[in-house]
Order: C-alpha cells, then sequence, then structure tokens
C-alpha cells in the first residue's frame, strides 16, 4: 500500500478528509521523508501521541480501580503502553501496510519491526487527537485495548509472576515457591526447559527456552490459578 491507499485509512479512522494531511504526516517514517526531501515526518505526532495514550491510560485506569495504590496503577499503565503492547495494537489495526517508508528499511522488514510500530500508533493517536479531539481519541484507545482493559489489573500478575507468587506464598502460607527442574533438552539454538513450582499444595508446570523463562512460566500458571480460587 502508499500513498493512494492513505484515504481508505483516512475513513478508517473517522478523521475527516480535510485533515488527511494530518495522517499522511503520521503515517510518514523519517526513511521516506529523507528519500522525497520532505520537510516532516511522523516524529512530532508519536511525541503528542505518547502524551495523549498516557493520559488515556491514566484517567481510565484512576477510576476503574479507585482502591489500588499510585504505584500499582503506574505499573498497570506501564504494561499497557509498553512497545510490544503498542506494536501488536498497530499490527491489529494493519497499520504497518499503510507505513510510508524508506525503500532500504522496508527491505529490511522495518514496516514490521516492534519500535517503528509502536512509535506509528502513538503518531496515529497524536492525528486522531488533533484531527478529532479528545474524546474521538479516547474512543480509538479504548477499542484498540478493547481486550487488555476488560481486566487490566491482571497485567501486573504477568509483570513480575514470580514476585507475585512469592508475596502470595509467604502472606498466605508463610512459605517460599520451591521450584524444580524436571527436563531439559534440544539442540543448542533451540534449547526446552520445564520446570516445575511447588507452594503449600498446589503445583504447577511451565516451560520455556531457558530455565529462568521456565520458572516464569510455571510461576505465572500458578499465580493466576491462585487468583481465581
Amino acid at each position: 500500500m502508499g500513498v493512494e491507499k492513505i484515504p481508505v485509512l483516512c475513513r478508517k479512522l473517522g478523521i475527516p478528509q480535510e485533515k488527511i494531511s494530518l495522517l499522511r504526516e503520521a503515517l510518514t517514517h523519517r526513511t521516506y521523508a529523507v528519500e522525497h526531501a520532505l520537510t516532516y515526518d511522523n516524529q512530532r505526532l508519536e511525541f503528542l501521541g505518547d502524551a495523549v495514550l498516557e493520559i488515556i491510560h491514566t484517567e481510565y485506569l484512576f477510576h476503574r480501580y479507585p482502591d489500588l495504590p499510585e504505584g500499582d496503577l503506574t505499573k498497570i499503565r506501564s504494561a499497557l503502553a509498553c512497545e510490544s503492547a503498542l506494536a501488536s495494537m498497530a499490527r491489529k489495526l494493519e497499520l504497518g501496510s499503510y507505513l510510508l517508508i524508506g525503500n532500504g528499511e522496508k527491505e529490511c522488514g522495518g514496516n514490521r519491526r516492534n519500535s517503528t510500530l509502536c512509535d506509528l500508533f502513538e503518531a496515529v493517536l497524536g492525528a486522531v487527537y488533533l484531527a478529532c479531539g479528545m474524546d474521538k481519541a479516547r474512543d480509538f484507545v479504548h477499542k484498540s485495548f478493547e481486550i487488555q482493559l476488560n481486566d487490566p489489573k491482571k497485567l501486573l500478575t504477568s509483570l513480575n509472576p514470580k514476585g507475585r507468587l512469592q508475596e502470595f506464598s509467604q502472606s498466605r502460607w508463610h512459605c517460599t515457591p520451591e521450584y524444580q527442574l524436571l527436563r531439559s533438552g534440544g539442540p543448542q539454538h533451540q534449547p526446552f526447559f520445564e520446570v516445575e513450582v511447588v507452594v503449600y499444595k498446589f503445583i504447577a508446570v511451565g516451560s520455556g527456552n531457558s530455565r529462568k523463562n521456565a520458572e516464569v512460566s510455571a510461576a505465572l500458571k500458578l499465580i493466576e490459578y491462585l487468583d481465581e480460587k
């Protein structure tokens, strides 16, 4: 897709046609700007979109969890706005297919790179905000993050599952989790580890490409199970 497809995205996002120049700027990677001698790229809109996203997430979490302390709210907000999360939102919207990017960067897969897609999502949000206002920007974010915002508190578990499991087990049963390597193997370039974690009378098994990642996987499974009990 190229410049001619921008009106399609403009309509999808609900941006008025007279504000299409904002969307084009949001979709312009700096390498494309250099190749075509443009005086703009999407970095300024990315800067704006980052601030708008923070306000929207902060407002949402503040009202959604009135009893959560500042530290937990900050952790959830960071998880919602991390590079991989925003790149995932950009992929969901297929924004990478609309990105105007330099030929060399495109050949290297730049329009699929997490960092590029993260910046792109923020830039598009900045364009939506300028073109349509905060209400439309808020709606854009909430629809993009629909699944994650069903219960963003669960993100606390995924941030540090081993730490969360240890805190839980110490406060509930005055004991700490015990991890045991069950098996390992695989070729050197693709190792495999399976670990069991035991807390009180509860057991979970996790796997990963390192013992540490397998322990994290096991802890996450167990803390999610205990949270539901």
